[in-house]
């Protein structure tokens, strides 16, 4: 490759996100002007304006001044929640950081029980953990609640090195272990993959911190069962197609300068292209309940796009590497995924109680794709394993909404003190037999 080739492809690297972000610099002055309009339009009433006229337009200029990317993490804002018949406090708490994820734990320093200890992997996936609020607040009414609070490759120097699979899925050990022995986890869609990965190894090399249950939500475990149009996207093109046509640089003007990622506003976008109608009806019931004056679903929805909205950029390799592993080559049903130049043998499990969750109408992750689990843990006696479809909703619902308060939390609950009981309670011998080399197996559960 010559001088001016290398140059060229540099430049091509660099030049889609430098035009994204000359073009929100240049349209974030207008969108500051609506936000202001939309602000004091209702006073213009005492000039003599029609005031249904004025709320419509201030509801418009509210939409076109609120839909814009961010790239900073909203904040959780889980002050209190109802746990043990009363309203407990609720704190955020830092607990491990390295600098691509940082260990959040949800205390509640006013409770009397010590409750289960649980870690939810949150996704990797062009979103912040803040996606998983309700995931987490309603967890918090009955257990002690950590998660995975993955940072925005926009805001990583490029000397904290690259992240790839082998590195999501050496954190979520990391942080299981930080949690300690008799602890559970709880994954939600993309990371069910580096979770099995992670509950794998350390069920092999018998680690004490192995968790005593496992709920995987929603998760591409095995994409070759029901494709999606997201799946078959994945497989349509070559991997050289997805690092030419979707990795970009960082501009220099970030923390992350020059680090290669798929930024957040791409994946964002092709979310929002999959479902533009149900998008553009919701931003329209939005303005016309400004309008009607029905200030509740108009916050309601303003606080989903202000999430929904907010971009991660993930790095380069972690990317490609899914894209690979997960959706082309299929590595972990076909007995080939590696980490850590180990194979990844989900058979070794046999002292964690396994949970799958699907929704009915998925169309990212199908019916069937996060079961396949249960075949691949084949070590795990039948008691042990337990699976869910939910009648009715979609993705965001196997984890969100009321269905998820009110029919998929209660079995995940009953799941985590069946493995209290069953598991939890007979951690000592089971680490004693550890230590004197017994193989797990046949240790009794």
């Amino acid at each position: 490759m010559n001088t001016f080739d290398r140059f060229f492809r540099e430049f091509r690297t660099e030049l889609p996100y430098a035009l994204y972000q000359t073009q929100e610099d240049l349209l974030e002055p207008w969108r500051g002007v609506a936000r202001l309009g939309s602000k004091y339009m209702k006073s213009w009433k005492d000039f003599g304006f029609d005031d249904s006229l004025l709320r419509l337009t201030a509801g418009w200029l509210e939409v076109l001044g609120s839909t814009r990317l961010t790239h900073h993490r909203p904040a959780f804002e889980i002050k209190e929640v109802i746990s043990e018949g009363r309203t407990v406090a609720v704190h955020e708490e830092n607990v491990v950081s390295t600098p691509f994820a940082t260990l959040v734990h949800f205390a509640k320093p006013d409770l009397t029980v010590p409750q289960p200890r649980v870690l939810v992997v949150a996704p990797m996936s062009g979103h912040f953990a803040t996606l998983l609020r309700q995931t987490v607040k309603t967890l918090l009414a009955d257990h002690d609640v950590f998660i995975t609070d993955w940072h925005s490759a926009r805001h990583i120097p490029l000397e904290a090195g690259p992240f790839g699979m082998d590195h999501y899925a050496r954190h979520v050990i990391d942080f299981i272990t930080e949690l300690g022995p008799g602890s559970h986890v709880v994954a939600v869609c993309q990371p069910c993959v580096a979770t099995l990965t992670a509950v794998a190894r350390m069920s092999e090399d018998r680690d004490p911190c192995t968790p005593i249950s496992m709920t995987l939500m929603a998760g591409p475990i095995d994409t070759q069962i029901n494709p999606t149009g997201v799946n078959e996207l994945a497989k349509s093109k070559p991997l050289a197609w997805f690092r030419e046509k979707l990795i970009t640089r960082v501009p220099a003007r970030h923390a992350g300068a020059f680090r290669e990622v798929y930024p957040g506003f791409t994946q964002i976008a092709a979310f929002v292209s999959m479902n533009s109608a149900r998008h553009v009806g919701a931003l329209n019931r939005q303005m016309v309940s400004r309008m009607r004056q029905d200030t509740e679903t108009a916050e309601q929805i303003s606080h989903f796009y202000e999430e929904y909205f907010a971009a991660a950029d993930l790095p380069a390799e972690f990317y490609l590497e899914t894209v690979d592993l997960v959706f082309q080559r299929h590595a972990l049903p076909r007995g080939e995924l590696m980490f850590e130049g180990r194979l990844v043998r989900p058979e070794t499990i046999v002292r964690t109680l396994l949970l799958t969750v699907e929704g009915q109408r998925d169309d990212i992750c199908a019916v069937g794709q996060t079961m396949a689990a249960q075949d691949l843990c084949s070590g795990l006696k039948p008691f042990l394993r337990h699976h869910h479809v939910q009648p009715g909703v979609g993705h965001y619902g196997v984890f969100s909404g009321h269905r998820w308060d009110e029919e998929i939390y209660p079995i995940v609950r009953r799941c985590i003190f069946q493995a209290e009981q069953e598991i939890g309670a007979r951690l000592p011998a089971l680490r004693q037999g550890l230590q004197s080399g017994a193989d797990p197996a046949h240790q009794p559960v």
